[in-house]
């Protein structure tokens, strides 16, 4: 498994769609989002939290179709498949080698893009631990979805249209942590809220796409 991980990251790394691609959109929604709405920051920070986990999720975005797309393409995925490691174990490296390439980066390049968007000080520890937290929920909710659209034509597209809606409780939940901190209020509950999603993620979506997978691969 470990091997697998480092396999994954490595293409990740040598194809570009990992993390560079992630950044460079994060860093270019960041950059335009000031010039649309204006640079002042009475405008800015109130909406920052909300810009900043969506550019976080669309940026996650990107590069899941590429998740099982070239494995299925050069026959790999059903090597994967018979080899003696579980296809739930396949499928939640699969995950981590995404989330390492993409959540993770967009964690640690949150703090810096942050200060484009004039987020309130007090609240960028609680913009960093809500993406540190919900990103692998984002990660993992997107392997599922990828393993559902490989092999069918426009399957970004239709992979678009299934993750998406999945994606919306993370979303709420990790912008209501930022604007909640930044303003001194409780973050417990949305905090909750945001880990018990990632975890059941975490715990129960491998299951389900290697079930898919399989079901794809008869």
């Amino acid at each position: 498994m470990i091997a697998l991980l480092i396999r994954d990251l490595r293409l990740a790394i040598r194809a570009g769609g990992g993390f560079g691609l992630g950044l460079a959109f994060f860093l270019i929604l960041a950059t335009l989002v000031p010039l649309g709405v204006g640079p002042q920051p009475d405008r800015l920070g109130p909406i920052a939290p909300g810009i900043l986990w969506l550019g976080a999720l669309l940026a996650c975005l990107l590069s899941l179709d590429r998740l099982f797309a070239l494995d299925a393409e050069d026959g790999s995925l059903e090597l994967l498949a018979t080899a003696p490691i579980p296809l739930e174990g396949v499928a939640a490296i699969k995950a981590l080698a995404h989330w390492l390439t993409t959540g993770l980066p967009l964690t640690v390049a949150a703090a810096p893009l942050s200060l484009l968007l004039f987020l309130p000080p007090a609240a960028l520890p609680w913009l960093v631990l809500s993406l540190a937290i919900g990103t692998p929920a984002l990660s993992w909710l997107g392997t599922f979805g990828a393993a559902v659209t490989v092999g069918l034509r426009r399957g970004s597209l239709l992979l678009s249209l299934l993750v998406l809606p999945l994606y919306i409780p993370t979303l709420v939940f990790g912008a209501e942590i930022v604007r909640r901190g930044g303003e001194g209020l409780s973050v417990a509950t949305p905090l909750a809220l945001l880990a018990a999603i990632t975890l059941g993620c975490i715990a129960l979506l491998p299951f389900a796409t290697a079930a898919v997978l399989r079901a794809n691969l008869r």
